[in-house]
């Protein structure tokens, strides 16, 4: 009795083109690999308005590292950035300008709110009439970040959450 050998399949990689018998092609593994670049190629701008910039600038540094796990360096100009980082309180002069930045950085484009004053204004809210009550007032928010101030470990956590969204997304 001989044994016939069964036939492999041909090896497949993500990101290839795979025709479909009905003569399309397939192009989700495109999509998980464009996601997977995206979410580990960040570059962040850096919105710190008060006490919470210091703990942002600590994650930055030596001790924390962001840039081991795709954050590269903080960029200067909005159209250089893809996720603006929040980081204190924002007041109603300062709204537009938060909108102003954000829509000139180019698509897609993510936001993270960090500490109390950028995602409910804080302890300020309730005693002054010129704080907004969070950034998402404003602007779309991806991720919040709880804390006044929050600990560097708390924003990287944020940080990866978004990586982890941005490959889950479309």
């Amino acid at each position: 009795m001989d044994v016939k050998e069964i036939p492999k399949k041909p090896e497949t990689f993500p990101g290839e083109v795979h025709p479909t018998p009905g003569g399309g092609i397939l192009v989700t593994a495109l999509d998980d690999v464009i996601n997977w670049a995206r979410s580990n190629s960040l570059w962040p701008l850096v919105f710190g308005t008060s006490c919470c910039a210091i703990e942002m600038m600590s994650t930055a540094s030596a001790k924390y590292d962001w840039s081991r796990f795709g954050f590269e360096v903080a960029r200067a100009s909005p159209r250089q950035a893809d996720v603006i980082i929040i980081a204190g309180t924002i007041v109603n002069k300062m709204g537009p300008v938060l909108k102003r930045l954000y829509d000139q950085m180019p698509d897609p484009k993510y936001v993270i709110a960090m500490g109390a004053c950028a995602t409910s204004g804080g302890p300020f809210f309730y005693n002054t009439y010129s704080v907004v009550k969070g950034a998402d007032h404003i602007i779309p928010v991806d991720v919040y970040v709880a804390g006044c101030p929050p600990r560097p470990e708390a924003l990287l956590h944020a940080l990866i959450s978004l990586q982890e969204k941005i490959r889950g997304g479309k």
